[in-house]
């Protein structure tokens, strides 16, 4: 089964960026090769542009804040598990509290590295990190990796309280999902109203259907079509029925 997760709102989409994008430079960042390393770096850049364009600190601590209470009311709740309950609840006031210790903006720290904006720069130029661009850089992609595994400790060590708070909220929103089995008809599947309304759509489909979906929703549709993976036409709709899972995911 292939998992694909459609976000239907900036904030919801943005949490999912830095999740792959953190997990890049997690899989990048603790191999040895330079190329590796660069890779993780591109990926970090990334991140930090995201964070300059929206107040995620702030998105957050209200997020965990409003989590915390809505769990709290389920304590009376005889379907819930009491201990499972307390540890996501001390895991959002653990986090909840470094959020509120974490000093100035997202990615601060990079930001004021003049060496790594030079870097983020020329990145930006189509091979513009090339040795007789930036030798200090290349230089660099040249130490010991051990020397760059420090480097790159350093620069992620700050980051851990908002990916343990993104990290938190994406985990909620995905355990909360009302999942159906559906159809879709020759390649098609429409739905409305507003009792399907969500934050995320889940849709899990056999890896041995050779589609892809395409989704669009709003509050008062979803609407999905399956395009065939190789038929080299992008608005071709897969010609038969396909049968998925969907789930619904709320905050």
């Amino acid at each position: 089964m292939i998992c694909y997760e459609h976000p239907l709102n900036e904030r919801i989409r943005t949490l999912l960026r830095l999740e792959d994008l953190f997990n890049r430079i997690d899989f990048f960042s603790t191999k040895d090769t330079a190329t590796e390393h660069h890779g993780s770096l591109i990926a970090l850049f990334e991140v930090l542009e995201i964070t300059s364009r929206a107040d995620i600190k702030s998105d957050l601590l209200q997020e965990l804040e409003r989590q915390k209470q809505i769990l709290e009311m389920l304590r009376r709740n005889p379907d819930v598990s009491e201990a499972a309950l307390d540890n996501v609840l001390n895991d959002i006031k653990t986090t909840f509290r470094e959020m509120l210790d974490f000093p100035g903006k997202v990615g601060e720290h990079l930001r004021e590295n003049e060496w790594l904006m030079t870097i983020k720069q020329r990145i930006g130029i189509p091979g513009g990190c090339c040795v007789f661009d930036l030798p200090s850089y290349h230089y660099w992609l040249n130490l010991d990796p051990v020397h760059r595994h420090r480097d790159f400790d350093e620069w992620l060590t700050p980051f851990q309280p908002i990916r343990n708070a993104f990290g938190i909220v994406l985990y909620l929103l995905r355990k909360s999902g009302k999942t159906l089995q559906v159809v879709a008809n020759r390649g098609i599947f429409q739905q409305t109203g507003s009792e399907y309304s969500a934050h995320m759509l889940r849709l899990n489909l056999s890896d041995q259907l050779q589609c892809v979906p395409e989704i669009s929703a709003n509050k008062y549709a979803l609407n999905i079509r399956f395009i065939p993976t190789q038929s080299g036409q992008r608005n071709k709709v897969y010609e038969g029925d396909v049968t998925f899972e969907l789930t619904f995911c709320n905050l």
